[in-house]
């Protein structure tokens, strides 16, 4: 982009000084962790002062923050990206107006391209009286009329200028306006995260192949538009894929725009106005799957194609309108291919009373408590015939008395076809094994099928089967801790939605499904229809075969008996033999972990921080909950955000100590050859202590005393958290450190022994329970 006139310098620079930035954003600018920031505070009394926000999340001067940075040499140059989100962050209309104003200027710059140097030459006294007509135009052509974007007037678009041209310029380098407006609004959307309910990408994808192809897809409760989203790229994909197969350029000159057009219409409707614009902006601007980096690489490479690829930039029709969808409908007319939607679960506020009449239930009144039951039906009753629709749904609706009348209505009429439960962790709330409900609109005159599709992913989520936990590593030394827990970052994804897209294209072909004992079966409508109409998986899918047979159970005897004799072996000698009189014990001279740390005799480091760049390998994390149960590394590092450089995280080497926060009991692990590697997860602190001042597992051993943590460990309202500064341990020679390190190390392989013992005895104990009530097991 051309150099802009010179008024805009002293502009930015005020908008600079206006701006405030809490220490997540320092962190950003400096490309440190939080915990730096935090250090910098406490040990610089020349830091810049708090200017706002709380006590406990105060916010500084961007101005103030970036000359104190310059000064420490901890910063050359602000990135542009971080220029631009600062200034959204203090805008003084707020960063959701600020967010749409540059929604509004990147998509004229997409879509007008050559308005691009008229722009760039306009002063910054005029510019916002020029970009209202220009606006206008842009947003008419790929809004419409009614829209959920107001065109901003002049004196609206003043104070956001600085902010106009930043987003001008960061779109020129990166070549591609969409990437730029999802890096802002991912940013709104993370330092929110209370006030929005996201739909992850992977359940969005899932439930849009669902729906299959569409030339019309409504989301009556679209939010952020990551289902949307989710649909215009999934017919961008598969445009490319025709298009590469035919060798022919994906795309269609638009007459009123310079940009390419697809036969694909989006419409979404939302409560709340702002997040109904800021979506509408998000969808005109959705681009093909970019490039890894391409707002910190910098270059305009993500624009451009080759001659043997075709050029799939091609662009939805959105209609996007604000409104409570169950009260005033923007689309009664509207008969879509699909509808997608993530509906409010357990609103009781969903019209109810005023509703009692609307012809939408067909299949019957929703009951006050059956708010998610109006969903499907409004989704249904936007559907043309033999459309699809895919709603995420609690689980309770599947199984609620007050909602059994018009399941059943939905199944004898053949509305609902799949209901496929997902593993917890997929999506919000997180902690609940939520489903996805499959329905078709049913062709007049047409016979309703007779069977109905049911799918429990949940194995194929984790690779569970009846089988003991692997065992830790050896060379350990922990506390008491129980079970590996579950969470999102452990879910195999791709395995899930391969296992929910083959039963569902196999039953959606043939309208019967053979079961597959534990995961997926179809089973008549009329065996459903009993006295409650409970449409959950588990409650009606066989049972897995027994994981283990005859053979196999004789292999978990035998390995439980050789580490019973193990156990034996590693028992450790009488405490009688070895201990001291009462009152002849010397007393020794201790320290504390925090005055080794600051003699250099060991670097500490809490975990928790820590991305991967987008499209690298994946990088194993050693969790809290896997160091209390003493198990390997379960979880993955995040990506980086789009346009974020990726943030080091705390990597593991073999002879560090990990040391988890939270809890309450004395544990602490070395980490051997297997783990190392890793990076350290939340709530755990890494010691890694001097091999020539100190013995790590002489460390470890002291710092699991009971009397140790207690002393240690600060007492909140609903946790206990240890202070592992606190933590202390005798001085003594290393040699003697060595001779307790062997014996702590000897104490640690006994226990693993115990802990193994114990989890093939639960493997054995149940294999014979399984086998014996289902008969593969003599008696």
């Amino acid at each position: 982009m051309p150099e802009h006139p010179k008024s805009t310098a002293s502009t930015e620079h005020a908008a600079n000084a206006a701006a405030e930035v809490t220490a997540a954003g320092i962190a950003r600018l400096a490309g440190v962790g939080r915990a730096a920031v935090s250090n910098w505070r406490r040990r610089h009394p020349d830091f810049p002062k708090p200017v706002g926000g709380t006590e406990t999340s105060p916010s500084f001067a961007l101005g103030e923050v970036e000359a104190w940075l310059r000064d420490q040499g901890k910063l050359a140059e602000v990135p542009p990206r971080e220029r631009v989100w600062q200034q959204i962050a203090g805008h003084p209309a707020g960063p959701v107006t600020a967010l749409i104003h540059a929604g509004c200027v990147l998509l004229l710059l997409r879509d007008r391209p050559a308005a691009r140097p008229t722009l760039a030459a306009t002063p910054d006294e005029r510019l916002a009286e020029v970009l209202p007509g220009p606006l206008e135009e842009t947003l008419t052509a790929r809004l419409g009329t009614p829209r959920a974007v107001r065109t901003p007037t002049a004196a609206e678009l003043a104070p956001s200028v600085p902010l106009l041209r930043g987003v001008t310029e960061l779109a020129a380098s990166s070549g591609v306006a969409g990437v730029v407006f999802e890096f802002l609004l991912g940013r709104q959307l993370d330092a929110n995260p209370r006030q929005f309910t996201l739909t992850p990408p992977g359940p969005a994808a899932l439930m849009t192949a669902l729906a299959g192809p569409a030339a019309t897809v409504l989301d009556p409760a679209c939010g952020t538009g990551a289902l949307l989203r989710a649909a215009a790229q999934a017919a961008q994909a598969a445009q490319a894929a025709q298009a590469a197969q035919a060798g022919r350029p994906a795309q269609t000159a638009d007459s009123e725009t310079d940009a390419p057009r697809t036969a694909l219409t989006l419409h979404g409707q939302d409560a709340d106005p702002d997040l109904a614009a800021l979506t509408a902006l998000r969808l005109a601007l959705t681009e093909p799957t970019p490039s890894a980096g391409i707002l910190s690489a910098g270059t305009p490479s993500a624009g451009t194609t080759s001659a043997d690829t075709p050029d799939v930039r091609v662009l939805p029709d959105v209609r996007v309108l604000p409104g409570d969808t169950l009260r005033a409908d923007a689309f009664p007319a509207l008969a879509a291919d699909a509808v997608v939607c993530h509906p409010p679960f357990n609103e009781r506020n969903w019209g109810h009373d005023e509703l009692a009449y609307d012809p939408r239930w067909e299949y019957g009144f929703p009951a006050r408590t059956e708010s998610e039951l109006a969903w499907v039906q409004q989704a249904l009753a936007r559907l043309r015939p033999g459309g699809t629709a895919v709603l995420l749904m609690p689980p309770a609706a599947a199984s609620r008395r007050s909602g059994r009348r018009i399941r059943a209505d939905l199944l004898r009429r053949g509305a609902l076809r799949a209901v496929v439960a997902l593993p917890p962790g997929a999506a919000p709330p997180y902690g609940i094994p939520l489903h996805l409900w499959v329905l078709r609109k049913p062709v007049p005159g047409a016979r309703p099928p007779a069977e109905l599709l049911l799918v429990d992913t949940t194995t194929a989520a984790t690779g569970a089967t009846a089988q003991a936990a692997p065992a830790a590593p050896a060379a350990s030394a922990t506390g008491t801790g129980s079970g590996s827990g579950t969470g999102r970052d452990r879910l195999d994804w791709p395995a899930v939605e391969t296992a929910a897209l083959a039963a569902w294209r196999a039953f959606d072909q043939d309208g019967t499904l053979a079961e597959t004992p534990g995961e997926s079966r179809s089973l008549p409508v009329v065996d459903l229809l009993d006295q409650d109409i409970d449409l959950t998986p588990a409650r009606h899918l066989p049972p897995p075969a027994a994981a283990e047979d005859a053979a196999q159970l004789d292999q978990v005897r035998t390995r439980l008996t050789e580490t019973l004799r193990r156990t034996r072996e590693l028992t450790p000698p009488p405490a009688a033999d070895t201990a001291l009189a009462p009152g002849t014990a010397a007393p020794r001279p201790v320290t504390t972990v925090g005055e080794l740390a600051r003699a250099g005799a060991l670097v500490l480091r809490a975990g928790g921080t820590g991305t991967v760049p987008a499209g690298s390998p994946p990088v194993a994390v050693l969790t809290d909950t896997d160091v209390l149960a003493a198990l390997p590394p379960s979880g993955t590092l995040p990506e980086a955000p789009p346009g974020e450089a990726a943030e080091e995280p705390a990597l593991l080497a073999a002879g560090d100590i990990v040391v988890p926060v939270l809890g309450g009991g004395a544990v602490a692990r070395v980490v051997d050859a297997a783990s190392a590697g890793a990076a350290l997860g939340r709530n755990a602190h890494l010691l890694r202590p001097d091999p020539a001042a100190l013995d790590p597992w002489f460390l470890a051993g002291f710092l699991r005393a009971t009397a140790n943590s207690r002393q240690a460990s600060s007492y909140a309202s609903t946790a206990t958290r240890l202070d592992v500064r606190r933590l202390q341990l005798p001085r003594l020679p290393l040699a003697q450190q060595r001779q307790y390190g062997a014996r702590f190390k000897a104490l640690a392989e006994f226990e693993e022994a115990l802990r193994l013992a114990g989890r093939l005895g639960e493997q054995l104990v149940q294999g014979l329970y399984d086998g014996l009530a289902d008969g593969t097991v003599a008696p």
